[in-house]
């Protein structure tokens, strides 16, 4: 699949000696989600205001549908479509005449037919006559990606998008990125929620310390990365684990009464019918067993922490 956007060894410094971006390269295939995970400062922000123009990078290259960003940047701009953190909007105007208005920003003609289908798209319709300031925070975030969509972009930008939305209105801002793929844009969204990566996205990448760590297939990520734990509950507790399971790498809990092994679900051989029958020959007695499979946050947390 071609690429729509194209990041080539991308630097930002600041006056001040502070490195926002150490040689990021990021191809962004045409059609798909992207989502981009990071802890505060990871230069999640910093990333997508530089590919849209906003910040000036010190070196390197970006491209959005073969335009240079700085060369070319009118052609790449009205390209992208940006839904910002914050929300900025003129309260005092209709929802109908502010996403109007941003679509003549960027020299559109005049489209009442598109701006009411984008309406609809978003289930803002029945709001188009209603003041920005009457609105919830949820409608006024779905406002802001109206916005972006009204000069036709091919590629949105969601920075955040369900920062300090509930969480029904977080699933149903799912359901409206769905729909937006659908219809053929390709959406980059940064996100402190796991979950919403791992519910929307196609493909996930982690970015650290202004570093890309890694950027894959969702799937791909959790077979490859993934491990699953055998939680094993015991009749009695025990102080220590037996000197014969040791070899196992058994974490035991604080009361004593579960022990929990970890495996590569990748590998050809998990080692838990030796481990089973090294539990039995050590007189433990298991009450239960269970396996869980680890989660995108626990394969996040653990990259961030290696590179910490």
């Amino acid at each position: 699949m071609q690429a729509i956007v194209s990041v080539q060894n991308l630097r930002k410094a600041y006056a001040g000696g502070f490195v926002a971006l150490k040689d990021v390269s990021l191809d962004i295939e045409e059609g798909e989600i992207l989502a981009l995970l990071g802890p505060n400062g990871a230069g999640k922000t910093t990333l997508i205001s530089t590919i849209c123009g906003i910040t000036v990078p010190s070196s390197g290259s970006i491209t959005v549908g073969g335009h240079d960003t700085q060369t070319d940047f009118r052609a790449a701009r009205e390209l992208i479509g940006l839904v910002p953190q914050e929300i900025n909007l003129e309260p005092f105007e209709t929802v109908f005449n502010t996403v109007r208005f941003s679509r003549g920003l960027f020299g559109k003609p005049r489209n009442d037919a598109l701006v009411e289908d984008i309406l609809k798209q978003l289930s803002l319709y029945d709001k188009k006559d209603s003041k920005v300031m009457t609105l919830s925070g949820g409608m006024k975030r779905r406002v802001l990606i109206a916005k972006a969509l009204s000069h036709e972009p091919r590629v949105l930008f969601l920075d955040e998008p369900t920062a300090g939305v509930d969480v029904e209105l977080r699933k149903d801002m799912w359901d409206v990125v769905a729909t937006l793929k659908a219809s053929g844009v390709t959406i980059i969204l940064t996100t402190h929620y796991i979950e919403e990566a791992e519910a929307i996205a196609d493909r996930v990448g982690v970015i650290s310390k202004g570093e890309i760590l890694l950027v894959q297939d969702k799937a791909d990520l959790m077979t490859q990365m993934g491990q699953k734990q055998l939680e094993i509950t015991l009749s009695e507790a025990v102080t220590q684990i037996p000197q014969s399971l040791q070899s196992y790498g058994l974490d035991r809990s604080e009361d004593g009464l579960q022990l929990t092994y970890s495996y590569e679900t990748t590998g050809e051989r998990t080692g838990i019918t030796a481990l089973l029958n090294d539990l039995q020959a050590s007189g433990l007695q298991m009450k239960d067993i269970q396996t869980r499979q680890s989660s995108l946050e626990d394969i996040f947390v653990g990259m961030v922490k290696e590179q910490a």
